[in-house]
């Protein structure tokens, strides 16, 4: 039987506690389940309001691993879900709304993603982000030095960026925007990874091309588009150790010269979060939101 715990008031029923589930460090789902409770107050407001899709690794990294969007078969009727707009045709997804709901998911084991707008108005994008992909043997080093150049572009247009990691071998630039669709927002982050390629032609690419890829940094903004989705930030990621897609700070980004410095784990973030809070916060403040610059 799995031990059932209460949550704020919910019943839940936490399974296989012992499991490995990063062989690489040995840290188990019970270190899984602690690691989301602890960061559960900067990560829930990451969530709220965005319909969620998991990449669920239930045997680590190295079992079975599937992308689920729509709502897992069993969950309860108190996890919030919501019907989404597709081509397809509408369906429901998962909105972690709370502390047991985040708990619940937890016990899943999943990398969290979401969109980059809110269920309110799935026609209006709210963030806008560019995803730092290093091709060997570009390393995330290569993506800081990227970063450091959209930064400066987008402050240009009066739009301020945050950093994080992918929790992979990438760096995640966000920005908060307001009055615009997903598609204008996808244009213009288009036109800035065109403009990184150019001004820096060996280390920056736009395009997804294969064979373009080793050695320079793949500027995807593609996940801009309402349909994508992009990792949380905090969430875990199914990689051989428990890294997280963790925010960095500017400084930590300028001062990168080797690619462990930014390989944050789960047990980073405890520090971290004393340290500086939630370097993401500014994203939550709608007076932060800026306008994209009229193309």
């Amino acid at each position: 039987m799995a031990p059932i715990t209460e949550v704020e008031g919910r019943r839940l029923a936490l399974s296989n506690l012992e499991k490995v589930l990063y062989p690489a460090t040995g840290f188990t789902k019970a270190e899984v389940l602690h690691y989301y409770a602890t960061v559960a107050d900067v990560l829930l407001p990451h969530l709220r309001d965005r319909p969620v899709s998991f990449l669920r690794y239930p045997d680590g990294p190295d079992g079975q691993v599937f992308f689920t969007k729509n709502v897992p078969p069993g969950t309860p009727d108190w996890v919030t879900t919501a019907e989404v707009p597709r081509s397809e045709g509408p369906a429901r997804m998962v909105l972690l709304q709370d502390l047991p709901s985040l708990m619940w998911a937890a016990n899943l084991v999943a990398e969290l993603h979401t969109h980059q707008w809110l269920i309110s108005d799935p026609g209006l994008a709210d963030r806008i982000v560019f995803d730092l992909d290093p091709g060997a043997p570009a390393t995330i080093v290569d993506c800081c030095e990227v970063a450091l150049w959209l930064r400066e572009r987008l402050a240009d247009d009066g739009i301020e960026a945050y950093a994080k990691t992918s929790g992979s071998k990438g760096l995640h630039l966000l920005a908060a925007v307001r009055d615009a669709s997903s598609e204008q927002v996808s244009e213009y982050a288009k036109r800035l990874a065109v403009e990184a390629e150019e001004a820096m032609p060996r280390l920056a690419l736009h395009r997804m091309t294969r064979s373009l890829r080793p050695g320079k940094v793949f500027v995807d903004w593609s996940q801009n588009a309402a349909r994508k989705t992009t990792a949380t930030p905090y969430t875990l990621r199914a990689r051989a150790e428990p890294l997280v897609s963790a925010p960095v700070t500017w400084e930590e980004v300028e001062e990168c010269r080797s690619p462990e410095v930014l390989a944050l784990s789960a047990p980073d973030l405890a520090p971290r979060l004393q340290d500086h809070g939630d370097l993401l916060a500014p994203l939550l403040d709608p007076a932060q939101a800026g306008p994209l610059p009229s193309p």
